[in-house]
């Protein structure tokens, strides 16, 4: 039988990446994201036979609940949620950070990630499995600057309801992992004030190794479970 998995943030960066490991290892994938020019790109990079291109603004709650249906009525299960979908912005210090864009990390970044977990939760309750993989951050351990505090809140929240999923939901099967990188190499660090170089974006952990951690996590028996993990740049 198919294992099926949903991919936020799909378009590029490390979701691209982790939707086009999964494929690899056999997976069939819904790719979603707001562009759909960038998930037909992945889908055409993965295999456009094993993946469902599915455009959404994770921001919005009733958006997302069409998503799993849409998920669900094409596949008919969920066996994994790959949440990689994640946004900052350039003015991101105390000095500088507004009410409307504190507003508009916080509506991605989780908001974003109660919405999508909240929304699959039911179907994988019905099948008493399931695993889920948020990308959250290393700053949602140990609060950065250049990371703003936006950003900052949003992942220590995160965090939180992957705790919460394991506190109330390993005993109907379900696992999460908070995955916590350090600095990656996508394109949310063209949003700092000042991006970074080629030459340190070099030095960083690639999509690539950030994939390599999500199918730990989701290849580990059902008995099994990483509450937590952080990786950063040797």
């Amino acid at each position: 039988m198919d294992k099926i998995a949903v991919v936020t943030g799909a378009g590029s960066g490390v979701g691209r990446a982790c939707a086009i490991r999964l494929v690899k290892e056999g997976w069939r994938v819904a790719l979603v994201g707001r562009r759909e020019q960038q998930l037909k790109e992945t889908a055409a990079q993965a295999g456009n036979d094993k993946c469902l291109v599915t455009a959404c603004d994770i921001a919005d709650p009733a958006a997302v609940m069409k998503l799993a249906a849409d998920v669900l009525a094409h596949f008919g299960q969920v066996d994994a949620l790959v949440h990689a979908a994640g946004t900052n912005i350039p003015k991101r210090s105390w000095e500088t950070l507004t009410v409307d864009d504190y507003r508009a990390v916080v509506d991605t970044n989780l908001n974003g990630a109660f919405y999508c977990m909240r929304a699959l939760l039911p179907s994988m309750r019905k099948r008493g499995r399931g695993t889920m993989v948020m990308i959250v951050s290393d700053a949602g351990i140990i609060a950065n600057a250049k990371a703003g505090a936006a950003y900052v809140a949003s992942k220590f929240a995160e965090r939180g309801l992957v705790q919460s999923i394991n506190a109330e939901e390993r005993a109907n099967g379900i696992r999460a992992t908070a995955l916590c990188p350090g600095d990656i190499n996508t394109p949310i660090l063209d949003k700092r004030a000042a991006p970074p170089p080629a030459d340190a974006r070099l030095k960083m952990l690639q999509p690539e190794d950030i994939a390599e951690c999500v199918m730990l996590a989701i290849n580990l028996p059902d008995r099994a479970v990483v509450e937590e993990l952080v990786v950063r740049p040797r």
